[in-house]
């Protein structure tokens, strides 16, 4: 947890702000949702026991990352969109910021991203995805 407390307050507000972010792009698909529930839960560890304990207990946590989270799984559509958007806002950057040490620095991390999701991330079908969730319910 961050001691100092103007950045915990940071760090809370960030929190909220995707969180927000995530609820909106429950409903809009063209926002992904489990990037930004994901830095909520980040910002939460970091700034406030409550707050992230809080969120574990959510019903949108439950549904949307806990099976994530517990069991590296995404539906292969889910892990798609994920990949897209998360690909071309960092390439968005690369462009905007026209920066060579950024163009390095986002390019191994979008390397690094689709690295981790081929190699640690199973997808799965909805089907599975929606019986793993419902062990994680019962258990």
């Amino acid at each position: 947890m961050v001691k100092s407390k103007i950045l915990r307050f940071i760090l809370i507000i960030i929190g909220f702000i995707s969180l927000g972010l995530g609820v909106v792009g429950i409903v809009l698909p063209i926002l992904p949702t489990a990037p930004f529930l994901l830095l909520t839960s980040f910002c939460f560890v970091k700034s406030s026991k409550r707050f992230h304990n809080w969120f574990l207990n959510s019903k949108i946590y439950k549904k949307y990352l806990e099976n994530f989270a517990k069991n590296k799984v995404m539906t292969l559509k889910g892990e798609l969109i994920l990949l897209i958007l998360v690909s071309l806002m960092l390439l968005t950057t690369i462009i905007l910021v026209n920066n060579y040490v950024v163009t390095i620095i986002l390019t191994t991390l979008i390397f690094c991203k689709y690295t981790y999701f081929v190699l640690f991330v199973r997808p799965v079908t909805k089907e599975e995805y929606e019986e793993l969730r419902g062990r994680l319910v019962n258990a």
